[in-house]
């Protein structure tokens, strides 16, 4: 049977389509494995039913550590030149109502600054990005431009993968246009489900969610109204200094609000009391409940409304069946506080699109990707669990409204909101711990220490050489990330009088058919890094192995790693 380069030739002449990576979901999650898989020369194919990229703003904050994965890709500073303009704030403030008592803040850099204060940062957040405040349906549009770009395919919007079957030797999958018509075969070496919380893929494998949900609180937990709204007189109304994201915490209604592009639109989410029905609320309570958490009477426009469930704290019990692999928000479910959903999402595609570009191309063997699930299942586990504990931190604070009443009774009570929002506020917006601190530490590929292992704390990351975790970073003569030295693949880091060791290993790597790059540091650049000799880091930035002498029998190093 004749076989075909996009869906639409295949289906015109009754023919089929053959990549090595079907994947259905053009989400962040599956636009960047196509990326990862693109920049690697590994031929893959995107479908989603969407007619496009997401119009509403879905996820709003990209952590530094996804944001040091856009570097990677050479997309980060496009990624920070969108969303709020540069000079705008990206502080946290809760309100009673934003018009009226504004009861505590957490102040953070603007886009411009994050770029040159990131260079002068140390300790927890020495990093080569800070996080950006940029809605999701920006970041989308980004990511498939470059994986279009990259994979030399244009991403199959309005196609529907409708079944699969594993043969056991390769994925034959049928995709159908989403408005209907002719399905056609896909076969594929292996199929990646990046398909939503709904996931096709993952029900078709009989996966099972576990963990907690329906979780029920005042904020944060049960049936949440989404308006995305234009609203520019919001800023000739507003009397408090101009935020980033604005929460409001009274009686009537609990809110956040994001500003998505600092000129007037916001993306809305309010919290919906056990009575109410809001799936049929029209756009008449749109505004209702605008003015209810805001204090305001402005008119806006109203460019859509939903309806979602916070309070889902769920994992998958498997991340791969056979050659079939689920990722994304098919492999968990967060309720979104500290932005983890979407930002977990990106590290699933980062771990699985190396592995199986590697096996793809014959460099590992197939057991490589066994470790997908060992890694990022666990910290689906770890992540939703610090997600659940920042829900809980603001949504169980009891409202009443006495904390709107003036006069010493309300005096005092913001007083204590203050204090219990303004440690809520650290808790979860300021977590470089939760941000940089994901490890492996029980891969079989690394060669790990559990007895040295840092400690795992939402709020201080503790950089650590320890093979399991990122490797820490650099900024070398006060300019040069230490990451943007770094090879695209393997890198063997060393001190520059180890450069003969470094050689040795890196050649081993090389005869094993593996992109191995040496990096060599002077002493001054490397600071204490090196400390405790060479160190092997991976494609995802992560360290797989540090010793002071390479071992006589380096290819059974780089066998354990890299599956070789």
């Amino acid at each position: 049977m004749a076989e075909f380069s996009t869906l639409e030739q295949a289906q015109a002449e009754g023919g089929e389509l053959r990549v090595d990576v079907l994947i259905a979901g053009a989400g962040p999650c599956g636009l960047m494995l196509a990326n990862e898989l693109g920049l690697r020369n590994v031929p893959c194919l995107v479908v989603d039913p969407k007619a496009t990229t997401a119009f509403n703003p879905q996820a709003n904050a990209t952590q530094a550590r996804t944001m040091e994965h856009f570097r990677r890709i050479g997309i980060a500073r496009q990624i920070r030149a969108l969303g709020l303009p540069g000079d705008h704030p990206t502080d946290i403030a809760y309100f009673t109502r934003f018009a009226r008592h504004e009861l505590a803040r957490l102040r953070l850099p603007t886009a411009a600054q994050a770029t040159e204060q990131i260079k002068s940062l140390a300790g927890s957040w020495s990093a080569a990005e800070l996080p950006h405040r940029v809605s999701q349906k920006y970041v989308e549009a980004v990511l498939r431009e470059h994986a279009e770009q990259r994979t030399g395919r244009r991403i199959g919007f309005g196609w529907r993968l409708q079944s699969f079957d594993d043969t056991g030797d390769e994925v034959v999958s049928q995709v159908a246009p989403a408005a209907g018509g002719p399905a056609v075969t896909v076969r594929a070496r292996y199929l990646v489900g990046a398909d939503g919380a709904r996931s096709a893929v993952r029900g078709a494998l009989g996966i099972e969610m576990g963990g907690a949900t329906g979780l029920q609180r005042q904020f944060m937990g049960g049936k949440m109204f989404a308006i995305y709204l234009r609203a520019p007189a919001f800023y000739e109304r507003y009397p408090h200094d101009i935020a980033w994201m604005y929460v409001s915490v009274n009686h009537e209604r609990r809110v956040f609000m994001a500003s998505v592009d600092g000129r007037g639109e916001f993306a809305f989410h309010a919290a919906v009391h056990p009575h109410e029905t809001p799936e049929d609320w029209t756009h008449a309570d749109a505004r209702r409940i605008f003015a209810e958490a805001s204090g305001m009477d402005i008119d806006f426009e109203v460019l859509s409304t939903g309806v979602w469930i916070a309070g889902h704290s769920l994992v998958a019990e498997r991340y791969q069946r056979g050659r079939v692999f689920i990722a994304g928000d098919a492999a968990h479910l967060f309720t979104p506080t500290g932005g983890l959903g979407y930002n977990t999402a990106v590290g699933d595609a980062v771990n699985l699109g190396w592995k199986l570009a590697a096996v793809v191309k014959g460099q590992a063997h197939a057991s490589l990707l066994d470790s997908y699930e060992q890694e990022r299942r666990p910290i689906g586990l770890r992540n939703t669990a610090y997600a659940r504990e920042f829900a809980d931190s603001v949504g169980l604070f009891e409202v009443t409204p006495e904390l709107e009443a003036e006069g010493a009774t309300g005096d005092a009570l913001r007083a204590q909101a203050c204090e219990v929002l303004g440690a809520h506020v650290r808790r979860e917006f300021n977590i470089p711990g939760v941000t940089f601190g994901e490890r492996v530490d029980a891969s079989p590929t690394v060669f790990g220490d559990p007895a040295r292992v840092p400690p795992d704390q939402a709020n201080a990351y503790h950089p650590s050489t320890q093979p399991g975790g990122r490797l820490p970073h650099r900024w070398l003569e006060g300019e040069r990330s230490l990451y943007d030295l770094l090879g695209f693949e393997w890198t063997v880091l060393a001190p520059a009088h180890a450069g003969a060791e470094a050689t040795r290993l890196a050649e081993a790597g090389r005869a094993a058919r593996l992109d191995v790059a040496v990096l060599l540091l002077k002493a001054e650049e490397a600071g204490d890094l090196l400390d405790e000799g060479l160190l092997l880091v991976r494609p995802d930035q992560v360290i797989a192995w540090r010793g002071a002498d390479v071992p006589e029998n380096a290819a059974a190093l780089w066998a354990r790693v890299a599956r070789t």
